[in-house]
């Protein structure tokens, strides 16, 4: 129906890793379902290109860098959206990194510490500012971007496995202990997703991204847009009695 209204209408949010791929595509989605959004990444240049072309099109948009690294930065996010729009009502902490594939006996400490402080610490920098928040504007929403890699095990990814499992132990404890001060907490677990970095493997790798797709059940990979949409309505009232899920957008893998 054309009037139908907009799930996300009138809400605030904040996306971390905005600036491509799921995090891009979720700036457009959630946009498109009536919320502000404010886009957070490192690459300014990116996301003042996003904001332009989503105000174009009549959203409320704007961006603030952020290295989710940095709580210093996750605080500055939180306290953009508060500032422009009074309250943060959501958050899809979306920012994250793979990693360079090896066994678990060759992989470099660097490699670990990058993956893990990223995945693991960056979700906890946010989530601490953005609960703050939430608790003294009466609740609020909150997705973690996970990864199926976070249910099951992956050969040569240990550390990246880590990472993903470790968002899921944290959303699950935050979803426990804030569901009666009225906020949810969630994750989505996407499957292999379109990107520019996974299009540009697949492109070098034909026989992997083959395999890719014969791994999944409906044969294909994941555009961004349907991982951005199970997050947005995870963010809605629609999925008001929602909270500690882990939700897989990933083709039927997890579920062989």
């Amino acid at each position: 129906m054309q009037n139908e209204p907009r799930y996300l209408e009138g809400k605030a949010v904040l996306i971390t890793g905005a600036s491509s791929g799921i995090g891009a595509a979720a700036a457009a989605v959630f946009a498109r379902q009536g919320a502000a959004v404010v886009l957070a990444a490192r690459r300014e240049d990116r996301l003042a290109a996003l904001t332009a072309g989503l105000r174009a099109e009549g959203a409320l948009a704007s961006h603030v860098v952020c290295d989710v690294l940095r709580p210093g930065d996750a605080a500055r996010a939180v306290e953009a959206v508060l500032e422009r729009h009074g309250r943060l009502d959501a958050c899809f902490n979306n920012a994250g990194v793979g990693g360079d594939r090896a066994p678990l006996h060759l992989m470099d400490d660097e490699v670990y510490d990058r993956i893990m402080d990223t995945n693991v610490r960056g979700v906890w920098n946010c989530m601490r500012h953005e609960i703050r928040a939430m608790l003294e504007h009466g609740g609020g929403a909150i997705v973690n971007n996970s990864s199926v890699g976070g249910m099951v095990a992956i050969p040569t990814a240990a550390p990246y496995i880590a990472s993903k499992h470790a968002v899921i132990g944290l959303t699950r404890a935050a979803a426990d202990e804030y569901a009666r001060q009225g906020i949810r907490v969630n994750a989505i677990a996407p499957g292999t997703t379109r990107s520019e970095i996974i299009d540009d493997w697949f492109a070098r790798n034909p026989e992997i991204e083959r395999q890719a797709h014969a791994s999944t059940p409906q044969g294909r990979t994941a555009e961004p847009e349907e991982v951005a949409e199970a997050a947005a309505w995870l963010c809605s009232d629609s999925a008001s009695f929602v909270t500690g899920v882990v939700m897989p957008v990933d083709g039927g893998f997890v579920n062989q």
